[in-house]
Protein backbone atom coordinates (compact mmCIF):
# COMPACT_ATOMS: atom_id res chain seq x y z
CA UNK A 1 0.00 0.00 0.00
CA UNK A 2 2.70 2.43 0.96
CA UNK A 3 4.70 1.57 -2.20
CA UNK A 4 1.55 2.50 -4.14
CA UNK A 5 1.56 6.17 -2.38
CA UNK A 6 4.78 7.18 -2.75
CA UNK A 7 4.27 5.96 -6.62
CA UNK A 8 1.49 8.09 -7.16
CA UNK A 9 3.00 11.39 -5.30
CA UNK A 10 6.18 10.52 -7.36
CA UNK A 11 3.52 10.21 -10.87
CA UNK A 12 1.94 13.79 -9.77
CA UNK A 13 5.25 15.53 -9.13
CA UNK A 14 6.31 14.19 -13.01
CA UNK A 15 3.20 15.65 -14.60
CA UNK A 16 3.54 18.87 -12.93
CA UNK A 17 6.56 19.45 -14.01
CA UNK A 18 5.33 18.22 -17.70
CA UNK A 19 2.78 20.63 -18.02
CA UNK A 20 4.78 23.81 -16.37
CA UNK A 21 3.64 26.38 -18.43
CA UNK A 22 7.08 28.05 -19.67
CA UNK A 23 7.70 29.88 -22.67
CA UNK A 24 10.60 31.42 -24.88
CA UNK A 25 10.29 34.12 -26.99
CA UNK A 26 12.77 36.92 -28.96
CA UNK A 27 14.19 38.30 -31.75
CA UNK A 28 18.12 38.57 -32.71
CA UNK A 29 18.98 41.39 -35.27
CA UNK A 30 22.20 41.96 -36.89
CA UNK A 31 23.26 45.34 -38.35
CA UNK A 32 25.62 46.96 -40.89
CA UNK A 33 26.06 51.03 -40.57
CA UNK A 34 28.42 53.24 -42.62
CA UNK A 35 28.68 56.69 -41.40
CA UNK A 36 30.09 59.71 -43.92
CA UNK A 37 30.51 62.80 -41.74
CA UNK A 38 30.88 66.47 -43.52
CA UNK A 39 34.66 66.63 -42.15
CA UNK A 40 36.00 63.79 -40.06
CA UNK A 41 36.89 60.21 -41.33
CA UNK A 42 34.08 58.06 -41.89
CA UNK A 43 33.21 54.60 -40.31
CA UNK A 44 31.76 51.00 -40.68
CA UNK A 45 30.43 49.25 -37.90
CA UNK A 46 28.85 45.40 -37.45
CA UNK A 47 26.61 45.30 -34.52
CA UNK A 48 24.42 42.35 -32.95
CA UNK A 49 21.71 41.93 -30.31
CA UNK A 50 19.91 39.38 -29.48
CA UNK A 51 16.91 39.47 -26.78
CA UNK A 52 14.84 36.67 -24.54
CA UNK A 53 11.83 36.74 -22.69
CA UNK A 54 10.93 33.85 -20.83
CA UNK A 55 7.53 33.81 -19.16
CA UNK A 56 6.78 31.09 -16.42
CA UNK A 57 2.88 30.54 -15.72
CA UNK A 58 0.85 29.11 -12.70
CA UNK A 59 -2.71 30.33 -13.04
CA UNK A 60 -2.88 33.99 -12.24
CA UNK A 61 0.62 34.25 -11.53
CA UNK A 62 3.74 34.99 -13.63
CA UNK A 63 7.30 35.05 -13.42
CA UNK A 64 8.82 37.46 -16.25
CA UNK A 65 12.85 37.60 -16.84
CA UNK A 66 14.32 39.20 -19.41
CA UNK A 67 17.63 38.88 -21.20
CA UNK A 68 19.72 40.85 -23.16
CA UNK A 69 23.32 39.50 -25.40
CA UNK A 70 24.92 42.08 -27.48
CA UNK A 71 27.73 42.41 -29.71
CA UNK A 72 30.46 42.89 -26.80
CA UNK A 73 29.63 39.25 -25.91
CA UNK A 74 31.55 38.11 -28.83
CA UNK A 75 34.89 38.03 -27.88
CA UNK A 76 38.55 40.13 -28.47
CA UNK A 77 40.80 40.07 -30.67
CA UNK A 78 43.61 37.09 -29.97
CA UNK A 79 41.51 35.13 -28.18
CA UNK A 80 42.43 31.35 -28.64
CA UNK A 81 39.94 29.37 -30.27
CA UNK A 82 37.69 26.99 -28.11
CA UNK A 83 38.30 30.31 -24.99
CA UNK A 84 35.83 32.31 -23.54
CA UNK A 85 34.69 35.80 -24.36
CA UNK A 86 36.56 38.41 -22.56
CA UNK A 87 33.87 40.89 -21.87
CA UNK A 88 30.34 39.45 -21.42
CA UNK A 89 27.41 41.44 -23.20
CA UNK A 90 24.70 39.21 -21.29
CA UNK A 91 22.60 41.85 -19.17
CA UNK A 92 20.31 40.53 -16.92
CA UNK A 93 17.28 43.12 -17.15
CA UNK A 94 13.48 43.02 -16.38
CA UNK A 95 12.83 40.13 -13.43
CA UNK A 96 9.35 40.72 -12.19
CA UNK A 97 6.14 38.49 -11.09
CA UNK A 98 2.86 39.51 -11.66
CA UNK A 99 0.11 37.73 -9.33
CA UNK A 100 -3.54 39.04 -7.91
CA UNK A 101 -4.81 39.61 -4.32
CA UNK A 102 -8.38 39.25 -4.99
CA UNK A 103 -9.34 42.48 -7.20
CA UNK A 104 -5.18 43.86 -6.61
CA UNK A 105 -3.22 43.32 -9.26
CA UNK A 106 0.27 43.21 -7.89
CA UNK A 107 3.63 43.59 -9.79
CA UNK A 108 6.91 43.31 -7.67
CA UNK A 109 10.56 43.38 -8.94
CA UNK A 110 12.79 44.79 -11.26
CA UNK A 111 11.77 46.92 -15.15
CA UNK A 112 11.63 49.27 -17.30
CA UNK A 113 8.82 52.21 -17.02
CA UNK A 114 8.94 52.71 -20.95
CA UNK A 115 9.66 55.89 -23.31
CA UNK A 116 7.55 58.89 -24.04
CA UNK A 117 8.17 61.95 -26.02
CA UNK A 118 9.68 63.71 -23.51
CA UNK A 119 11.98 60.95 -21.36
CA UNK A 120 13.73 57.92 -22.08
CA UNK A 121 13.46 54.42 -20.05
CA UNK A 122 14.22 54.24 -16.97
CA UNK A 123 14.80 50.52 -15.61
CA UNK A 124 13.41 50.65 -11.39
CA UNK A 125 14.91 48.00 -8.93
CA UNK A 126 13.03 46.42 -6.18
CA UNK A 127 10.07 48.12 -7.53
CA UNK A 128 6.25 47.34 -6.32
CA UNK A 129 2.82 48.25 -8.39
CA UNK A 130 -0.71 47.71 -7.14
CA UNK A 131 -3.64 48.67 -8.99
CA UNK A 132 -7.02 47.75 -9.39
CA UNK A 133 -10.74 49.76 -10.15
CA UNK A 134 -13.38 50.88 -8.58
CA UNK A 135 -16.00 51.49 -11.14
CA UNK A 136 -14.98 53.41 -14.20
CA UNK A 137 -11.50 54.98 -12.33
CA UNK A 138 -8.49 53.02 -12.36
CA UNK A 139 -6.04 53.29 -8.86
CA UNK A 140 -2.66 52.74 -8.96
CA UNK A 141 0.14 52.89 -6.75
CA UNK A 142 4.07 52.53 -7.26
CA UNK A 143 6.69 52.59 -4.59
CA UNK A 144 10.50 52.57 -5.50
CA UNK A 145 10.01 54.41 -8.53
CA UNK A 146 12.71 56.56 -8.82
CA UNK A 147 13.06 56.39 -5.14
CA UNK A 148 9.65 57.62 -3.90
CA UNK A 149 5.67 56.78 -3.99
CA UNK A 150 3.71 57.59 -6.87
CA UNK A 151 0.03 57.58 -7.00
CA UNK A 152 -1.72 57.54 -10.42
CA UNK A 153 -5.49 58.09 -11.05
CA UNK A 154 -7.42 56.72 -14.52
CA UNK A 155 -10.56 57.29 -15.80
CA UNK A 156 -12.66 58.18 -19.41
CA UNK A 157 -14.91 60.90 -19.71
CA UNK A 158 -17.37 62.02 -22.48
CA UNK A 159 -14.67 60.16 -25.08
CA UNK A 160 -11.29 61.57 -23.06
CA UNK A 161 -8.54 59.23 -21.64
CA UNK A 162 -7.74 60.90 -18.81
CA UNK A 163 -4.55 60.21 -15.92
CA UNK A 164 -3.07 62.06 -13.33
CA UNK A 165 -0.13 60.74 -11.83
CA UNK A 166 1.37 62.26 -8.84
CA UNK A 167 4.95 62.43 -6.84
CA UNK A 168 6.76 64.49 -5.39
CA UNK A 169 7.77 67.67 -7.26
CA UNK A 170 6.50 65.90 -10.04
CA UNK A 171 2.70 65.86 -11.95
CA UNK A 172 1.79 63.60 -15.37
CA UNK A 173 -1.10 64.41 -16.72
CA UNK A 174 -2.61 62.43 -20.08
CA UNK A 175 -5.31 62.95 -22.35
CA UNK A 176 -6.07 60.78 -25.11
CA UNK A 177 -9.17 61.22 -27.55
CA UNK A 178 -10.01 60.99 -31.18
CA UNK A 179 -11.76 63.70 -33.25
CA UNK A 180 -12.85 63.34 -36.71
CA UNK A 181 -10.09 60.09 -37.40
CA UNK A 182 -7.64 61.99 -35.80
CA UNK A 183 -6.25 60.60 -32.89
CA UNK A 184 -4.85 63.17 -30.52
CA UNK A 185 -2.56 62.18 -27.31
CA UNK A 186 -1.04 65.10 -24.59
CA UNK A 187 1.52 64.11 -22.03
CA UNK A 188 2.49 66.89 -19.61
CA UNK A 189 5.38 66.37 -17.34
CA UNK A 190 4.97 69.46 -14.84
CA UNK A 191 7.12 69.95 -12.12
CA UNK A 192 6.90 72.27 -8.80
CA UNK A 193 10.93 73.29 -10.11
CA UNK A 194 11.02 76.35 -11.92
CA UNK A 195 11.47 76.06 -15.94
CA UNK A 196 11.81 72.33 -15.65
CA UNK A 197 7.95 71.12 -17.62
CA UNK A 198 8.14 68.86 -20.44
CA UNK A 199 5.54 67.95 -22.14
CA UNK A 200 4.04 66.61 -26.07
CA UNK A 201 1.03 66.48 -28.49
CA UNK A 202 1.04 64.08 -30.88
CA UNK A 203 -2.08 63.89 -34.28
CA UNK A 204 -2.15 60.61 -35.60
CA UNK A 205 -4.34 59.73 -38.57
CA UNK A 206 -4.16 58.63 -42.49
CA UNK A 207 -4.88 60.27 -45.72
CA UNK A 208 -5.94 57.07 -48.15
CA UNK A 209 -3.33 54.57 -47.96
CA UNK A 210 -0.85 56.99 -46.32
CA UNK A 211 -0.23 57.42 -42.61
CA UNK A 212 0.62 60.46 -40.68
CA UNK A 213 1.74 61.43 -38.07
CA UNK A 214 2.82 64.77 -36.09
CA UNK A 215 4.34 65.28 -32.84
CA UNK A 216 5.71 68.82 -31.15
CA UNK A 217 7.60 68.24 -27.82
CA UNK A 218 8.73 71.25 -25.56
CA UNK A 219 10.74 71.55 -22.69
CA UNK A 220 11.51 74.64 -21.09
CA UNK A 221 15.09 76.83 -20.42
CA UNK A 222 15.88 74.01 -17.41
CA UNK A 223 14.22 70.86 -18.84
CA UNK A 224 16.25 68.60 -21.54
CA UNK A 225 14.26 66.30 -23.77
CA UNK A 226 15.84 62.66 -23.39
CA UNK A 227 13.20 60.06 -25.51
CA UNK A 228 13.97 57.48 -27.78
CA UNK A 229 10.44 57.60 -30.19
CA UNK A 230 9.97 57.43 -33.40
CA UNK A 231 10.82 61.48 -33.33
CA UNK A 232 14.34 61.10 -32.74
CA UNK A 233 16.84 58.85 -30.64
CA UNK A 234 17.44 61.54 -27.96
CA UNK A 235 18.79 58.88 -24.97
CA UNK A 236 21.61 61.40 -24.13
CA UNK A 237 25.10 59.31 -24.79
CA UNK A 238 23.72 56.53 -25.04
CA UNK A 239 21.95 57.53 -27.92
CA UNK A 240 22.03 59.02 -31.50
CA UNK A 241 21.37 62.78 -30.48
CA UNK A 242 22.16 64.24 -27.38
CA UNK A 243 19.66 66.91 -26.66
CA UNK A 244 20.32 70.62 -24.78
CA UNK A 245 18.16 72.26 -22.44
CA UNK A 246 15.92 74.33 -23.81
CA UNK A 247 16.10 72.17 -27.16
CA UNK A 248 12.36 72.00 -28.49
CA UNK A 249 11.43 69.20 -31.44
CA UNK A 250 8.81 69.00 -34.00
CA UNK A 251 8.39 65.99 -36.11
CA UNK A 252 6.55 64.35 -39.13
CA UNK A 253 5.84 60.80 -40.28
CA UNK A 254 4.72 59.63 -43.63
CA UNK A 255 4.36 56.11 -44.06
CA UNK A 256 2.62 53.39 -46.85
CA UNK A 257 3.38 50.37 -48.46
CA UNK A 258 4.77 50.29 -51.76
CA UNK A 259 4.84 46.77 -53.67
CA UNK A 260 5.19 44.66 -50.54
CA UNK A 261 7.72 47.09 -48.86
CA UNK A 262 7.18 49.67 -45.79
CA UNK A 263 8.11 52.69 -46.19
CA UNK A 264 8.53 55.81 -43.77
CA UNK A 265 10.10 58.93 -43.88
CA UNK A 266 10.36 61.27 -41.14
CA UNK A 267 11.43 65.14 -40.81
CA UNK A 268 12.70 66.44 -37.44
CA UNK A 269 13.76 69.48 -36.24
CA UNK A 270 15.40 70.24 -33.38
CA UNK A 271 15.53 73.58 -32.05
CA UNK A 272 17.89 75.66 -29.37
CA UNK A 273 15.54 78.45 -27.42
CA UNK A 274 18.94 80.57 -27.57
CA UNK A 275 20.43 83.31 -29.46
CA UNK A 276 23.86 82.60 -27.97
CA UNK A 277 24.30 79.32 -30.15
CA UNK A 278 22.79 78.07 -33.16
CA UNK A 279 22.80 74.23 -32.59
CA UNK A 280 18.99 73.77 -34.90
CA UNK A 281 19.30 69.95 -35.81
CA UNK A 282 17.03 68.97 -38.91
CA UNK A 283 17.19 65.01 -39.27
CA UNK A 284 15.68 63.11 -42.67
CA UNK A 285 15.37 59.72 -42.55
CA UNK A 286 13.50 57.16 -44.83
CA UNK A 287 13.08 53.52 -43.64
CA UNK A 288 12.31 50.48 -45.68
CA UNK A 289 11.11 47.27 -44.11
CA UNK A 290 10.26 43.99 -46.24
CA UNK A 291 9.64 40.38 -44.83
CA UNK A 292 11.84 37.73 -46.49
CA UNK A 293 10.73 34.19 -47.60
CA UNK A 294 13.26 32.64 -45.29
CA UNK A 295 11.72 34.36 -41.68
CA UNK A 296 14.14 36.90 -41.32
CA UNK A 297 12.89 41.05 -42.09
CA UNK A 298 15.52 42.94 -44.15
CA UNK A 299 15.25 46.68 -43.17
CA UNK A 300 17.28 49.98 -44.51
CA UNK A 301 17.48 53.02 -43.23
CA UNK A 302 19.25 56.27 -44.40
CA UNK A 303 19.25 58.81 -42.01
CA UNK A 304 20.29 62.94 -43.20
CA UNK A 305 21.83 64.91 -40.29
CA UNK A 306 22.71 68.55 -40.73
CA UNK A 307 23.51 70.68 -37.50
CA UNK A 308 24.06 74.58 -37.44
CA UNK A 309 26.82 74.90 -35.33
CA UNK A 310 29.04 71.47 -35.76
CA UNK A 311 30.18 70.47 -39.08
CA UNK A 312 31.41 67.22 -37.12
CA UNK A 313 27.73 66.80 -35.96
CA UNK A 314 26.57 66.43 -39.70
CA UNK A 315 26.56 62.96 -41.55
CA UNK A 316 24.58 60.83 -43.58
CA UNK A 317 24.18 57.24 -42.77
CA UNK A 318 23.42 54.12 -44.28
CA UNK A 319 21.70 51.17 -41.75
CA UNK A 320 21.42 47.63 -42.91
CA UNK A 321 19.29 45.31 -40.55
CA UNK A 322 18.73 41.75 -40.91
CA UNK A 323 16.29 40.36 -37.80
CA UNK A 324 14.16 37.74 -36.86
CA UNK A 325 11.69 37.02 -34.64
CA UNK A 326 10.86 33.81 -32.45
Amino acid sequence: MNKKIIAAAVAATMTSVAIADVSITGATKVNYTTTDYDNTTSSNAVKNETDLKIVGKNGDTQVVIGIEIDDSDSGSAGEQEGTAPTGSGVDLEDVYMTTKVGDVAVKVGDWDNGNNFVRGSDRGLNKMNLSTNIGSLGLSYDSGHAGTDKVTVSTSVGGFDLKYANQVKDNEVTVSTTMGGVGINYFGDLNDTANTDRQSIELTGSFGDVGVKVVSIEAESAATITSDSWAGDFEGASGAFDLEAGMDVMAVQLSTTVAGNKVAYTHTSVDKDTKTADKDRTINKVVVTRPLASGATFELTYSDVEEDATAANSYNQLDLELSVAF
